[in-house]
């Protein structure tokens, strides 16, 4: 082979970033970065007033979340930013209960990167097929239903102090004619203009116009009219600057292990759909454990500069596609866009007002809840139902990073439970030429024959009673016959699984029957002697298949012939 026929090595590092700057592709990645950028600096805000923290730390959140994510995540257009779910995660958390709520919060936002990156590091992605989609829905839609909720306060100006939003939500319900009228009509207005402008040709950028227009509305009623309306800079100082780095609270650790554990769980979901969902221009299939990676990294910078924890985020990255990004670049410069608003513009984000924000979020929250998903689900089963339904109560009535917690247990139990009962055990039926044919089972084992069985499904701890309930009874009739079991293709039993085979080969012995058993791995050899089976059965009973298909079944079964005729 010559030198010029030799495969091309991978583009190094100089030919990678001239691709990024290529002159065909810069133009549509500045327009494609420009619009997230302009539409991120809203959505910030309102993603730090749904976690309840400094509105700001939201904005700092998008930023360098999504500007340290840019260059380590395998899936070019992830948009790496503060999700609904996180912010219902970070809200629950209590963090005013730290002697620094700002710190613990940036703590937070730091050890979520660090469990990300762990969790990328150890290809955790293989954990997620164990969250049922029941589980899923049942979470999304109560997070959805959390968002409308929770700003209720903030969109009508009625403040209470019951125990959560359920209670909250009912409380300003009885109590509706307290409501501030011209925040909720500013916020009733903001709304009505987020369902009509995201219709028209502006898209996306109708959220930003209604909540420009919403705030504009709010300040000349209060500057016209008196009215009182919340604004930005009624909760918090927003800074002309950037940030500097901060570090985190090593004592707050321990308290904020939990959350961030739930915050990456959330997070990588999130994120795992975004590599699933966003594909890569040039067909590369996305890695979810390097963008587990990623998502870590931007997580790490954005809480040493002062941001809340962020992920993967299915609407931004589809939002920076479909406006024509061609590389990750467009991601450097959305960012860019949003230093340039903190910068040049602080003083117009102040006057953002609440419930033009909380009018945002409650159309998102809205957005979330997919009846269609619902009922995907509820014609499943009355057991998914169920599972949905406990999800969705959980996920409503308790902090949220617990209830994250229960539903990956909640899943986990659901899976093991519908792994238990998928046992089936079939009739294989060898005719005199030696052919092979599979029937249903029988329920009791018959005298005078041999019977070979064939388990299907996983044989583990769960489903050893499913599977001693398959198996045919022994009976005061069932006497000098041989059943055979054929374990091909088993590499592990356990010992509830041995113990079920023990109990079975005594019974049929105390018939003057006996149990054969084919298997196929050395290991479940080992496990039936360590746990009695060939004590009973003895060494001859247990045949360890070739690696010709039917060749040692047609053996024992020969021999079981043998042994019933034998005693007729």
């Amino acid at each position: 082979m010559t030198e010029d026929s030799q495969p091309k090595p991978p583009p190094g590092r100089r030919a990678r970033v001239r691709e990024l700057f290529r002159r065909r592709t810069l133009g549509k990645d500045a327009v494609a970065g420009i619009v997230l950028g302009v539409e991120s600096v809203p959505d910030g805000l309102a993603s730090g007033l749904l976690a309840g923290v400094n509105p700001v730390a939201g904005l700092y959140g998008y930023l360098f979340g999504m500007l340290g994510a840019a260059f380590f995540t395998s899936s070019t257009f992830m948009a790496v930013q503060a999700t609904g779910a996180m912010a219902l995660v970070v809200a629950d958390t209590d963090l005013s209960s730290r002697p620094d709520p700002d710190r613990a919060l940036f703590t937070l936002a730091m050890l979520t990167g660090v469990v990300m990156i762990l969790a990328g590091v150890l290809k955790a992605g293989r954990l997620l097929r164990f969250v049922p989609t029941s589980v899923m829905t049942g979470f999304v839609t109560a997070v959805g239903v959390n968002i409308v909720l929770g700003q209720l306060s903030n969109l009508t100006g009625y403040e209470s102090d019951a125990a959560n939003r359920v209670t909250r939500a009912v409380d300003l319900v009885l109590h509706f004619w307290q409501v501030n009228l011209p925040t909720t009509v500013i916020g009733v207005v903001t709304i009505g203009l987020i369902v009509w402008l995201t219709r028209t040709r502006l898209a996306s950028f109708g959220l930003v116009v209604a909540v420009v227009v919403g705030s504009i509305l709010a300040w000349a009623s209060t500057a016209g009219l008196g009215w009182s309306v919340a604004t930005i800079s009624s909760i918090a100082d927003v800074p002309s600057g950037l940030p500097g780095p901060v570090l985190p609270v090593i004592d707050d650790i321990a308290y904020l292990a939990i959350p961030a554990v739930s915050l990456a769980f959330v997070g990588l979901i999130q994120g795992a759909a975004v590599s699933a969902g966003v594909p890569n221009r040039d067909g590369r299939p996305a890695d979810a454990s390097k963008d587990f990676i990623g998502q870590g990294v931007g997580n790490i910078i954005a809480g040493v500069f002062r941001g809340m924890p962020v992920g993967g985020s299915m609407s931004a990255s589809a939002l920076i596609a479909q406006a024509g990004a061609r590389t990750r670049l467009a991601l450097m410069f959305a960012s860019g866009v949003m230093a340039a608003v903190i910068l040049f513009a602080s003083g117009l984000v102040a006057y953002v007002a609440m419930p033009s924000l909380a009018a945002l979020l409650i159309v998102v929250g809205i957005g979330a809840i997919k009846p269609a998903n619902i009922m995907s689900v509820v014609r499943t089963g009355a057991l998914q139902t169920t599972v949905l339904a406990i999800t969705f109560v959980l996920t409503l009535l308790i902090p949220l990073q617990f209830a994250v917690l229960v539903g990956v247990g909640l899943g986990i139990v659901l899976f093991v439970v519908q792994q238990s009962n998928r046992i089936r055990v079939r009739r294989v039926i060898i005719e005199p030429e030696g052919r092979m044919r599979e029937t249903d089972s029988v329920d009791e084992v018959p005298a005078g024959q041999v019977l070979v069985l064939q388990p299907y499904g996983s044989l583990f701890f769960a489903s050893a009673p499913v599977f001693e309930a398959r198996l045919p009874s022994v009976v005061g009739t069932s006497r000098r016959s041989v059943v055979v079991l054929r374990l091909r293709g088993v590499d592990e039993l356990g010992i509830s699984l041995v113990e079920v085979l023990r109990r079975y080969a005594v019974e049929l012995q105390a018939h003057q029957s006996a149990l054969r058993l084919v298997v196929s791995s050395d290991r479940v050899i080992d496990q039936l002697r360590a746990g009695g089976v060939i004590d009973v059965v003895g060494e001859e009973g247990v045949y360890h298949a070739t690696s010709w298909l039917g060749e040692t079944l047609r053996t024992a079964h020969s021999d079981a012939l043998t042994w019933v005729e034998a005693r007729s």
